[in-house]
């Protein structure tokens, strides 16, 4: 199932929005360096070939659009990341795929305007091993942003931090993503045992 309003700019469009370095580093992915990764709605591979790059764990790009899927592949491979997993999965109907408690880190980008939320969050639960951490990250509820889902189902902060508390999560810390992305709020969250 594809995300309410998911259409993507062009990438050069796309890549204007975000210092994508600075959101992994003020979300904690790769912290360690050897974690497993779980990107649920990868799109161009923005995010992904930079945690890939901070990471000898395997990175899992799951995406819908199987062209975007395609582009990550050849993306990874020019770049000599042989550790980014690119599947094309609806992983809302049905899941990621991954077995359960094998990821550190699943990142939910820009994704949870989608019908399910919760059912999404449920899914990023079950993959992460006790401990792991959720990054959330959303367009600020805020007209003026350049881009972003309408308003009246993008999810304010609160929102999201609901949902992932009632999918069994622990909040840990909402990050200053300001000097990377003056268009989003992240938040930040632990699996609990």
């Amino acid at each position: 199932m594809k995300a309410r309003e998911s259409g993507m700019p062009e990438e050069a469009v796309w890549q204007t929005f975000f210092d994508a370095e600075g959101m992994i580093t003020a979300l904690g992915c790769a912290e360690r360096g050897d974690e497993n990764i779980v990107e649920f709605g990868s799109g161009y591979g923005t995010f992904t070939l930079p945690v890939a790059r901070r990471t000898s764990g395997n990175v899992h790009a799951l995406d819908i659009d199987g062209d975007l899927v395609a582009l990550i592949r050849r993306k990874a491979h020019d770049a000599g990341l042989a550790n980014v997993r690119a599947v094309q999965r609806d992983f809302i109907a049905d899941g990621s795929g991954l077995p359960a408690a094998s990821m550190d880190h699943a990142m939910i980008w820009n994704l949870l305007h989608l019908e399910q939320p919760v059912a999404l969050l449920q899914e990023a639960q079950r993959v992460l091993k006790p401990g792991g951490r959720l990054s959330i990250v959303h367009w600020k509820h805020d007209p003026a942003t350049p881009r972003g889902p309408s308003m009246h189902i993008r999810p304010r902060p609160e929102q999201c931090r609901a949902w992932v508390l009632a999918a069994g999560f622990a909040f840990l810390r909402e990050p200053d993503l300001s000097a990377c992305s003056p268009y989003h709020y992240g938040l930040l969250f632990a699996r609990t045992p």
